[in-house]
């Protein structure tokens, strides 16, 4: 999330730097600075990229990289359900369905609480 926070700033960035250039029909910049901080933004980029393929090599699917949502597949039961969480939850508490989604969250149960390998 870090990452998307830097590269959501340089984006910012170099949007008010383009419309300063077209309102002035054009201007001189300091293009080592602009070209660091594209840099610093490819940076950013692989860095995300490297995270994200570490969180789904473990299984866990990245759902809304904005809300910080992530959920946890597992079996109870015979179904598949995901365990969902969210940035600032301090647990898994919630669940849903995997044709459900983020609105089809549910509180954890006993049926999943108890569920073998739950602990």
């Amino acid at each position: 999330m870090r990452a998307k926070s830097i590269m959501d700033e340089i984006d910012m960035e170099f949007q008010e730097l383009n419309a300063q250039v077209f309102v002035n029909g054009g201007m001189l910049i300091d293009v080592k600075t602009y070209a660091r901080r594209k840099a610093e933004r490819e940076k950013a980029v692989q860095r995300a990229k490297d995270a994200l393929e570490e969180i789904t090599a473990a299984g866990v699917q990245v759902k809304d990289l904005e809300m910080g949502l992530l959920d946890f597949p597992c079996k109870v039961d015979g179904e598949i359900i995901l365990l969902c969480w969210r940035l600032g939850e301090d647990a898994i508490t919630h669940w849903h369905s995997v044709d459900e989604g983020f609105a089809g969250r549910k509180p954890i149960d006993e049926r999943i609480a108890n569920a073998p390998g739950s602990e």
